[in-house]
């Protein structure tokens, strides 16, 4: 989980479209190994979006959601040069945190 989560945020008039897409193998739990074993659960839990350091999305995940999950969401009021920034923490107690501009 050593890669960034990839932020593309681009200004659309007077809103802002974000998509993200976080690397992680998330794994629920249910799967079983070669050998017949369950593979441990692994899994996004909290995800959280700032906007110059305002929270304007959260998020709470679970072993359904797929691996490397891929996510968009629209901010009203943003523009060029704006800061969004990512964050998320699995159950594991794994965190990530990345940032990108507004283009």
């Amino acid at each position: 989980m050593a890669e960034p989560t990839r932020i593309r945020a681009q200004a659309q008039g007077d809103k802002a479209v974000v998509r993200v897409l976080m690397n992680h193998e998330m794994e629920s739990g249910h799967r079983k190994d070669s050998g017949g074993k369950y593979v441990a659960a692994l899994h996004i839990q909290e995800v959280l979006a700032t906007w110059n350091g305002k929270t304007v999305f959260t998020a709470e995940w679970g072993g359904g959601v797929s691996k490397n999950p891929y996510l968009q969401f629209t901010i009203k009021g943003a523009k060029a040069g704006d800061k969004v920034a990512i964050s998320w923490r699995d159950n594991k107690g794994a965190t990530r945190t990345d940032e990108a501009a507004i283009v």
